[in-house]
């Protein structure tokens, strides 16, 4: 096994990830719409990672780590921080192998994703919804629990597993302009960058942010990294900084990051719940809602977009709040 601590993921390691994760991940659907193709302005393909069982891409860079640890590793079972999906999607890859799992999570997060994560047998640590009380209290945990520490982004083996979705979403709809993904950390947007340098160099790769927290926007524009440490906004799954790793994908890689506003968020959430007619969460939204505020920069393109979750809290739909 390599030092996945210090090492830049590769495209073969990308094609071993998906060949390892293959019983534990659904090939996820494509949905397109008519109107939403008109309002737009171009032609839209979302990529389900809703559909996924534990309701998020994350089961795949989850699952990579977690099968790809030795029976000694395995043992000790595995740890994390986490806003909510990768916490529940390492639950779920930890159950499918039978170990244990431990994950610190802000007291903030969504009801739904601790519901998720107990689900699946996560043991769940509460922390203040900031960046430092994340890590100083996952610190603490990992000491007491001696887990293999998975980094919700930050992690090869994830970015790895990550890069499979980007892979199958090419080969469903036979090629793509662009791909649009959400942005926090930017496991995601690594691993779609990982994979379509390879396999589609000519695809444009956009990141989607909310104003709200848009450190990898102002990162990108400054050319370092800019970490804010406690943003607020409804995408409660883009509220993390980016790491080194992430970093070198998305500033080799990356041709723009655009941002949208709460209310845009709102609004294109609500438009694909509608149109699509598939639950998803906020931070889904912010692609779409990017593609709809800069509609010069996709206009008569086929574009991809990643619906990355669907974990929502029923009882707190943002526009209910809003009202």
């Amino acid at each position: 096994m390599k030092d996945y601590q210090m090492y830049i993921p590769t495209y073969e390691d990308m094609l071993d990830a998906h060949a390892r994760i293959g019983p534990y991940i659904r090939r996820t659907p494509i949905r397109t719409s008519d109107y939403l193709n008109e309002l737009a302005g171009c032609e839209l393909f979302f990529k389900c990672e809703n559909f996924q069982e534990p309701g998020a891409f994350k089961v795949r860079g989850a699952s990579n780590a977690v099968f790809g640890l030795s029976e000694e590793q395995a043992a000790k079972g595995v740890a994390t921080h986490s806003s909510g999906n990768h916490a529940s999607c390492l639950s779920y890859a930890a159950m499918k192998r039978g170990i244990p799992c431990n994950v610190v999570m802000p007291r903030t997060a969504p009801q739904a994703k601790k519901d998720t994560v107990r689900r699946f047998g996560g043991v769940i640590t509460e922390c203040e919804p900031s960046t430092s009380s994340r890590e100083a209290t996952f610190a603490e945990v990992q000491a007491a629990t001696g887990g293999d520490f998975v980094h919700p982004y930050n992690d090869p083996r994830v970015i790895a597993g990550q890069g499979t979705c980007s892979k199958e979403f090419i080969e469903q709809t036979d090629g793509l302009d662009a791909v649009v993904a959400p942005i926090g950390g930017g496991g995601m947007i690594s691993g779609t960058c990982l994979t379509l340098a390879t396999l589609a160099p000519e695809t444009h790769i956009i990141a989607a942010e909310p104003e709200q927290a848009d450190d990898a926007y102002r990162s990108f524009k400054a050319g370092h990294i800019i970490a804010d440490d406690a943003p607020k906004t409804i995408a409660d799954g883009l509220l993390v900084p980016l790491k080194d790793l992430t970093w070198h994908f998305v500033s080799n890689h990356v041709s723009e990051i655009y941002t949208a506003s709460e209310q845009e968020i709102i609004e294109a959430m609500k438009l694909t719940w509608k149109h699509l007619r598939v639950v998803m969460e906020p931070s889904s939204a912010v692609p779409l809602a990017t593609v709809l505020k800069n509609p010069e920069a996709f206009r008569g393109k086929r574009v991809g977009l990643i619906i990355t979750g669907g974990n929502v809290d029923l009882d707190k739909l943002p526009w209910l709040n809003a009202a």
